[in-house]
């Protein structure tokens, strides 16, 4: 079973290997002039000019700096020859769990016994708000590795690519919603002069979207434990549901969600 921990984080879902090659391209490595090439393994040295590498002959490996991918993958979207969108998103993900820790602890220590004061509402009926914050830490974990996962997804797999983007998309929205409730409209409450009478429907909400966030979440992960095998017989159903429509059978056939687990639009898995 493997143990490996990064930070002391549970790596979950991907898997020790993935993490290994994920940490050796993100490490304080970047920031030093040499490492080797992800190809031939070569150390390679780099003191100025942008991040488009190419190893010596007869390797000749182009790559980018930063992230280590193949520059094939990279252009304008990526950052162009001077940054990498790719490692910087990754790199903000931990970043963005910091916060939301450290944003738990003032809740939990300072926040939470002034918004009982300012709402008139015991600490014990406001613990859907560290709920939402616990949740808020556990997902930001998740999407940082969901980065490496994506990363190392074979490209040429397009309907497995398809499926994941849209999983992993359909969890960070969930997510920037919910942060943004507990941490922008939470300040109305906490701030007031007084008891609020919006504040029930506040906590209704809130409640509302960490419960929804933590099953998007759910099946970011069972599905990335899985191999992302389900987007087989999602292809299928997708496929039999354009096959129905198109000869003008009825659409019940185009109802089918696997084990009931993902619920995907149809145009996402054409290909």
């Amino acid at each position: 079973m493997c143990t490996l921990r990064v930070l002391r984080s549970p790596i979950a879902p991907v898997d020790c290997g993935t993490v290994s090659k994920w940490i050796m391209k993100n490490s304080a490595e970047i920031l030093a002039n040499s490492k080797p090439c992800p190809k031939c393994k070569r150390p390679i040295e780099k003191n100025q000019g942008c991040m488009h590498i190419t190893c010596t002959p007869p390797c000749k490996f182009e790559f980018c700096w930063l992230c280590l991918g193949a520059w094939s993958e990279h252009g304008e979207r990526t950052g162009g020859f001077y940054a990498c969108n790719r490692y910087e998103v990754a790199k903000q993900g931990g970043v963005s769990r910091q916060r939301a820790i450290e944003n738990l602890h003032q809740m939990q220590t300072v926040h939470l016994e002034k918004l009982s004061d300012k709402q008139r509402q015991p600490e014990s009926q406001l613990k859907f708000i560290i709920e939402a914050w616990q949740q808020i830490v556990e997902c930001r974990r998740v999407l940082k590795w969901t980065y490496a996962y994506g990363f190392y997804l074979n490209e040429q797999e397009l309907a497995r690519k398809q499926f994941f983007e849209y999983l992993q998309g359909e969890a960070e929205s969930g997510l920037e919603r919910l942060h943004q409730c507990a941490e922008k409209e939470f300040q109305v409450y906490l701030n007031s002069e007084g008891p609020s009478q919006e504040f029930n429907e506040f906590k209704t909400k809130l409640a509302g979207l960490t419960s929804v966030t933590k099953n998007y979440f759910e099946n970011l992960v069972r599905a990335l434990e899985n191999g992302l095998s389900d987007v087989d017989s999602h292809t299928v159903s997708s496929r039999a549901g354009s096959s129905q429509a198109a000869g003008g059978g009825s659409g019940k056939g185009r109802s089918s969600k696997g084990k009931g687990v993902y619920h995907l639009d149809q145009a996402v898995l054409e290909t």
